[in-house]
């Protein structure tokens, strides 16, 4: 074909590439061609299945201990599964298995320092494990924490519902029981190796 003046050279190699390189774009680089963000990213996400947790196990604590109080008599244990379980109504003023009766305004201290160092950590969560634990624990000490500041006899001085009892073990609430399920779950990611903003320790 004969070259008239005026006509572009479409076959010339040199244009042809300078007009590649003006309609190709530039490969993105790997933060904005969606590369995993940072484990600080998804801490919000941790953090709301932590308080979502942590307000069941709040509401579900004094709600059974709402209804303790109102139908159960303290010294008058009530059989539910014959001798395994049995509602029996205590009021305790001190900790776990009625240790450190005379230091109830001191163990207020101890759980609510407990429960605040709880929140301030929730910031970093990046693990639905560590997340989950982080619930358990503090809707279990906020539980009990309650009843030390609002109940008798007096503030931070207040007696602890407990009604649950099963044999060979101290009677117990829900509290309780998500203060102990909080701690064997930490048990559990600690030697999983992951960590509380959901990376993994590199064993050798």
């Amino acid at each position: 074909m004969q070259r008239t003046p005026g006509t572009p050279l479409n076959d010339d190699p040199a244009s042809s590439h300078q007009v590649g390189d003006a309609d190709t774009p530039e490969p993105a680089d790997d933060s904005s061609a969606g590369s995993p963000s940072p484990p600080g990213g998804r801490s919000w996400k941790w953090t709301v299945v932590f308080g979502g947790v942590g307000l069941v196990i709040l509401v579900l604590d004094q709600l059974t201990k709402a209804l303790a109080l109102a139908h159960l008599t303290p010294g008058e244990p009530v059989n539910v599964i014959g001798s395994l379980l049995k509602f029996n109504l205590i009021r305790n003023s001190g900790a776990a298995f009625s240790l450190g009766s005379g230091y109830t305004p001191y163990i207020s201290v101890v759980q609510i320092t407990v429960a605040a160092g709880v929140i301030y950590l929730s910031r970093k969560l990046g693990s639905a494990g560590w997340a989950v634990a982080f619930g358990l624990l503090f809707g279990g000490a906020v539980g009990n924490i309650l009843d030390r500041i609002f109940r008798e006899p007096s503030p931070f001085h207040g007696h602890v519902v407990d009604f649950l009892q099963t044999p060979h073990w101290a009677i117990f609430n829900v509290a309780d029981m998500a203060v102990t399920s909080a701690a064997v779950l930490l048990v559990i990611q600690t030697l999983r190796g992951i960590r509380l903003d959901g990376t993994r320790e590199q064993r050798k």
